[in-house]
């Protein structure tokens, strides 16, 4: 018979105790709003960020607490007798009285976006992998998995919500002090189905930039332009000197943008020597040119200017 390993991290139902477990050895740590485990680095401030922490440890599956047990709580000394009133040349003065502690105001709970209520029926459902609904921990099987109508799901519906050393689900009143106790509250809703996949993500379409801000200095041998763009993805973004009066661009963002156009330059470059460097906010090139004449504007295209060679970034008004 299938057995569930109480591995921090695992839970995963197993069958051969030679079987390779991934877990967290450590506890979970909570500090400052921040979330995470003793026994590796990761920390996190949302508790389903803190859940989808890799395990760091690997080894045998269990269904036995190895926990060491906690060493009794230490006892509070004596506490002082309150300090005399100090008396100077005859006359006493009274220290002025503590005040009282303020009670802290109630956290807000982090409010996720509402995850996809179903699985997608054309997606197959993998074996082993845990239910995507808060609180509920189900496994899909291992074999032969169960005929979707017989699935029962009993999830917490609401975030998670840490206050004071409490534990609990804003969805329902119960409140415990340990974290183990408090992955034990069992959920509040019921549904027929798990969330096992999810539904299909639609992938957004891309935005195409017409133009972007541009602005450029020179010197005697150089043009060094910076074309302004925000959150340019470096892994994706091409910068090609196909030529000596032009510039292949195609600039895909990390927020579904995407600029692409072919930039005509105002002078010849030596394309072998030109380089540029992505930004956070911009693409900057240094364009080498190949006669040393002074350019009064950046593209072919665009209106002149009458700027003369400058030596260093131009001053700004």
């Amino acid at each position: 018979m299938a057995q569930k390993c109480i591995h921090n991290g695992c839970g995963k139902k197993f069958t051969d105790t030679e079987e390779e477990c991934v877990y967290h050895p450590g506890p979970p740590v909570f500090h400052e709003g921040q979330k995470g485990w003793k026994c590796c680095k990761p920390r996190f401030l949302t508790f389903d960020e803190f859940l989808s922490i890799p395990p760091c440890t690997t080894g045998k599956h269990s269904t036995v607490d190895e926990t060491p047990p906690r060493p009794p709580p230490k006892v509070l000394e004596d506490v002082p007798p309150p300090t005399k009133p100090l008396a100077t040349n005859g006359a006493i003065w009274k220290l002025p009285a503590p005040r009282a502690a303020q009670p802290a105001p109630p956290a807000t709970p982090f409010l996720a976006p509402p995850e996809s209520d179903s699985d997608d029926p054309s997606i197959p459902v993998p074996s082993n992998i845990t239910c995507r609904r808060r609180g509920c921990n189900a496994t899909s099987a291992v074999e032969s998995p169960l005929s979707r109508g017989d699935e029962e799901c009993v999830y917490h519906p609401g975030q998670a919500l840490f206050h004071e050393g409490s534990k609990g689900w804003t969805c329902c009143k119960r409140r415990v002090l340990e974290f183990d106790e408090f992955m034990k509250i069992e959920g509040c809703k019921r549904k027929s189905n798990h969330l096992f996949v999810g539904s299909k993500k639609q992938s957004a379409q891309e935005e195409a930039v017409s133009e972007v801000r541009h602005d450029f200095y020179q010197t005697h041998t150089s043009v060094i332009a910076s074309l302004f763009l925000k959150k340019i993805d470096k892994g994706r973004a091409k910068v090609e000197f196909t030529s000596q009066t032009a510039v292949l661009l195609d600039l895909p963002t990390e927020d579904n943008k995407r600029y692409k156009t072919e930039l005509p330059l105002f002078g010849p470059i030596d394309t072998a020597r030109s380089m540029y460097k992505i930004m956070g906010t911009k693409l900057e090139m240094t364009l080498v040119k190949a006669d040393g004449l002074s350019w009064p504007a950046l593209r072919s295209d665009e209106q002149r200017t009458s700027e003369i060679i400058q030596v260093g970034r131009a001053g700004r008004a």
